[in-house]
């Protein structure tokens, strides 16, 4: 109890925003918004202390990960299952994530039958808590972060409770997306040999790796998962760009060409 009380005030202290800690959006949410689909995944650069300990220790832009739901009927934005520090996995819409700097990462091939099992596998989990024995682990790297090695950064990570009731954003992730199979960042094995008729044969095995090892920069650098970019997908004309030095009268006519 006096643990889970420490953990409490120490996550309402560790969540709070820091401004000017981002490097904002780069799309405008309104085209985020148009071009999200249901099971995308959601990162965010995140301003608060607790992201600042994450992005440290994953060695990324990336502090937070949540999953689109998409439009739910009478809304007028996507809406994400994600894990709060105070308020644990929850629903929240696109607005929560106004003002943040965003990547969309999108799985490639999911039959819709697939995106809602792990949507649904995520809406199961609402109300479960924020794994705060992570908190207790991380607090200690906000005051001075300590020269540790790259290969041991993501172990600490994984230093949560563990408790089938608790979850962090990533974990949470992958183990939905586990739960239908889909690789994410599985290590890979090359094995290499001779087939029956004596031809050269390599193939590729991959390893599934616990879902307490993921962190919100695994689905930008995933394989499997593709980058989207709102401006592309809006239909990017790089004629139509209006630069600063650019004169008035020329701005004007390249914007209404």
């Amino acid at each position: 109890m006096v643990l889970q009380w420490i953990g409490g005030r120490l996550a309402r202290f560790l969540a709070r925003p820091r401004p000017g800690r981002s490097r904002g959006p780069t799309s405008r949410l309104e085209l985020v918004a148009a071009t999200l689909r249901r099971g995308d995944v959601l990162l965010v650069e995140g301003t608060s202390r607790f992201a600042s300990a994450i992005k440290y220790l994953t060695q990324s832009t990336w502090s937070h990960a949540a999953l689109c739901l998409g439009v739910p009927d009478g809304e007028d934005q996507p809406w994400f299952v994600d894990v709060d520090v105070n308020d644990g996995v929850r629903s929240v819409p696109l607005s929560e994530f106004a003002g943040l700097h965003l990547r969309i990462c999108r799985p490639v091939g999911l039959a819709p039958g697939e995106v809602d099992a792990v949507a649904g596998f995520m809406l199961e989990r609402r109300g479960h808590s924020y794994d705060l024995k992570n908190i207790l682990d991380l607090a200690r790297y906000l005051i001075r972060q300590p020269p540790v090695p790259d290969t041991f950064k993501r172990r600490m990570l994984a230093l949560g409770s563990g408790e089938p009731t608790r979850a962090i954003c990533s974990t949470l992730l992958a183990q939905a997306f586990g739960s239908i199979g889909y690789p994410i960042l599985p290590g890979i094995e090359v094995l290499e040999g001779q087939g029956a008729d004596g031809r050269f044969m390599r193939e590729e095995v991959l390893h599934i790796r616990h879902h307490s090892l993921y962190t919100p920069r695994d689905f930008d650098v995933s394989p499997f998962f593709q980058v989207v970019k709102p401006r592309l997908e809006a239909g990017f004309d790089y004629r139509r760009v209006v630069w600063a030095s650019q004169p008035l009268h020329d701005a004007i006519a390249a914007t209404a060409a």
